[in-house]
């Protein structure tokens, strides 16, 4: 990568701002199970990426529907949901940014650790989620 096209971390202050504050907004819609309003928030199809049981990457695409019903398995019904996450945001340009979140969350008395990954893409209406990644989702594929 020439020098010009570096991308600096202090150079994206203000993109990192909206992005944290998307993920407070999404994080708020989680914990009172919002599916609608989560679904808002990302740009249909997205795809998502796991692995299989043979331990391979895997990828698919999800509509709209395919995501409210997978995000009804997930936090649908679970009741009181808190959320602890740290996340670190990658900038690949001013419209692309890739974060990396670690998050523990605790729902109905049961405590649960994971790491994901979430594409999030700037559109004309603010930013948007386009790629989920995580391990271990293969069933919900």
């Amino acid at each position: 990568m020439s020098e010009t096209n570096q991308v600096r971390h202090d150079d994206y202050e203000e993109e990192t701002r909206e992005v944290m504050a998307w993920f407070s907004q999404y994080d708020a819609l989680v914990a009172v199970g919002n599916l609608e309003a989560m679904a808002d928030m990302a740009n249909f199809p997205i795809n998502e990426v796991t692995d299989n049981a043979e331990g391979f990457g895997i990828a698919g695409p999800c509509d709209r529907h395919r995501f409210v019903a997978q995000m009804r398995e997930v936090v649908g019904g679970a009741g009181e949901v808190t959320m602890e996450s740290k996340r670190q945001p990658v900038f690949l340009s001013r419209a692309l940014c890739f974060v990396i979140t670690d998050t523990t969350i605790t729902a109905d008395g049961q405590t649960n650790s994971m790491r994901y990954g979430d594409l999030l893409i700037r559109t004309p209406s603010g930013w948007r989620f386009q790629t989920m990644v995580a391990g271990g989702w293969r069933a919900q594929m």
